[in-house]
């Protein structure tokens, strides 16, 4: 069987590849080569295989050259949606760095106004005190010339009926001759004198007593402008502290009683202000106006508070957020990354003092600040330090340089906010002030 079918394969590749002989002649002698038909067959088959293999090879590497063209193309394609997209981010930083710098100034001008209607409100109160006072005396003056124009009017009415009877004048025994009717006709004009002062003193009196109750009416109209203005803009400036405090997790209340307490005993800013009636019961005005100055005196605590808070930007100069706060590759990111040209001037976003100025494993040189409210911020890899440790700072202090010191990637500052030692994400206090500051 196995004889038949060799014997069959070699017919059928004899067809194809008859038998060959390849002379070598050399000058003394010629010698051939056979090649069989199985020989021929291996011979093409290997270089088939040799010449499949090299299309094949050829062609993988074409589609691999395609793919890498298309993948870099893709990939610089990524690049500039991403960089548009970073320019994109950081226009409406500064957009809204912008429009941070319009609402601070026109905070800072709501405060001027307050101040000037404050000094208006308590120049309105003291005028408004002295017209009642006036109007006080006007009217005790108008009872006394109304008593003595009743008493000389009964003293003139008495001297007439004395004279049309020919009876004695009051306080004389009788008798009447020239010297009786000359002190008589004296005593008359005195009185009726008398009796047309006191009818143009009481005409006066009334008309000023007239005067100043217009003018009092007036004046309460005015101070009644000024107290809705005063409300509305303490509403304006004080609601969005509140909400700020408390989109950055803080209690408002707890804040300010902090801010309080470490004021208490040393006069100033922070002393009550109130209306005092002296010991009598406070008028509506007076009401309203001491619920005005406790709004101002909570404005002016929280602006003290903020200052103590991290709710400013640690950049004023053009930058790129790259990272923010959360986990990445397993591990916490316990801050917020912001990147810009090497050298860019980092600030203190709060007051404080400064507890680390200098070189940390990691953090490459690194400065330190400890806030109030166990607040601290971080601000790293830093190519330059302008502060040491115990210095004080206040809010926009210049603190360093941005670098690439540490374990970093690329020029940047890597901004940290610890509250009670735990790192909370710094974003919270800058959204949150974005409307305010």
């Amino acid at each position: 069987m196995r004889t038949r079918l060799a014997i069959k394969t070699h017919a059928i590749l004899e067809r194809y590849f008859p038998e060959r002989r390849l002379f070598l002649r050399s000058d003394t002698d010629t010698r051939f080569i056979r090649l069989k038909p199985e020989t021929q067959f291996i011979a093409f088959a290997g270089s088939g295989l040799v010449i499949a293999w090299s299309i094949i090879a050829t062609a993988i590497l074409l589609m691999d050259s395609i793919g890498a063209g298309n993948f870099r193309e893709q990939a610089r394609r990524d690049q500039q949606t991403y960089m548009s997209r970073l320019n994109s981010l950081s226009q409406e930083r500064d957009a809204r760095a912008a429009d941070a710098l319009a609402a601070q100034e026109r905070f800072n001008s709501a405060l001027e106004r307050i101040s000037v209607m404050q000094s208006e409100l308590l120049g309105s109160e003291i005028r408004r005190r002295e017209l009642e006072t006036g109007i006080e005396v006007v009217q005790a003056t108008l009872r006394e010339v109304m008593t003595n124009k009743k008493v000389v009017e009964s003293e003139y009415a008495a001297l007439q009926s004395a004279m049309e009877n020919g009876g004695p004048l009051p306080g004389q025994s009788g008798g009447a001759d020239s010297e009786t009717v000359d002190l008589l006709a004296t005593a008359l004009e005195r009185t009726a004198k008398e009796r047309d002062r006191v009818v143009a003193d009481a005409q006066q009196a009334l008309i000023a007593a007239d005067a100043m109750a217009t003018e009092l009416r007036s004046m309460e109209e005015k101070n009644d402008a000024i107290f809705r203005q005063l409300e509305e803009a303490m509403t304006i400036s004080v609601t969005p502290l509140d909400k700020m405090f408390k989109a950055a997790g803080m209690n408002p209340d707890n804040i300010l009683n902090k801010v309080r307490a470490g004021y208490s005993g040393q006069g100033g800013p922070l002393m009550p202000l109130s209306f005092s009636t002296k010991g009598g019961d406070l008028t509506e005005d007076s009401k309203r106006a001491n619920r005005i100055l406790n709004q101002m005196d909570r404005l002016n605590l929280y602006r003290i508070a903020a200052a103590k808070a991290p709710f400013a930007n640690p950049l004023k100069d053009s930058y790129r957020f790259t990272s923010g706060f959360g986990y990445r590759w397993g591990r916490l990111h316990a801050g917020a990354d912001f990147a810009g040209p090497h050298g860019t001037p980092i600030y203190s976003t709060a007051d404080g003092v400064v507890i680390h100025a200098g070189w940390q494993s990691g953090y490459g040189k690194l400065v330190k600040i400890q806030h109030e409210f166990g607040i601290e911020t971080r601000y790293a890899h830093m190519s330059k330090i302008h502060v040491k440790k115990g210095q004080r700072v206040s809010r926009g202090d210049r603190i360093g340089d941005m670098g690439n010191t540490g374990r970093s990637t690329g020029t940047h500052l890597h901004y940290e906010v610890r509250v009670g030692g735990k790192a909370v994400n710094p974003m919270i206090y800058l959204k949150a002030a974005k409307d305010v500051f």
